[in-house]
């Protein structure tokens, strides 16, 4: 008999939402894709840990869920409107 792999689960955070997922990395498009009414226009914002400043995340841009790292907290921000 030969033991079936666990199926390993990941885990992320969207403005204190917690969502779940079996993939180790996912695009901004994958985890923006997850959240329900989502205004298109807003940002996501993975927040920094310790000293790292909290960085932008585009839609092709890979973010790794691994657990050794922590969970990945990230905010949506509307856009921003400089100068006037």
């Amino acid at each position: 008999m030969s033991e079936k792999p666990v199926k390993q689960e990941y885990f992320y955070f969207v403005d204190d939402k917690k969502y779940e997922t079996d993939q180790a990395v996912l695009t901004g498009a994958q985890i923006k894709a997850q959240i329900p009414n989502l205004d298109r226009t807003y940002s996501l914002v993975l927040e920094g840990t310790g000293k790292e400043p909290d960085q932008i995340i585009g839609d092709d841009t890979p973010v790794s869920l691994k657990k050794d790292e922590g969970p990945k907290r990230f905010t949506l921000v509307p856009p921003a409107t400089f100068g006037g």
